[in-house]
């Protein structure tokens, strides 16, 4: 699955881990997030992210 980058501050979101401090349990696909998530580490909207090459 694709990894996303935040463009703020460099966080990288990895479907594999998905962000279990936050209720997203591993194996959700980016495009699966809740609408409302945002970077644990800077509070950045999804839109701030960008597919990880």
């Amino acid at each position: 699955m694709q990894k996303y980058v935040c463009d703020l501050c460099g966080y990288i979101y990895d479907p594999a881990e998905g962000d279990t401090d936050n209720g997203v349990e591993p194996g959700t696909a980016f495009a699966d997030l809740p609408e409302d998530w945002v970077c644990p580490l800077c509070g950045a909207t999804k839109d701030d992210f960008s597919p990880v090459d």
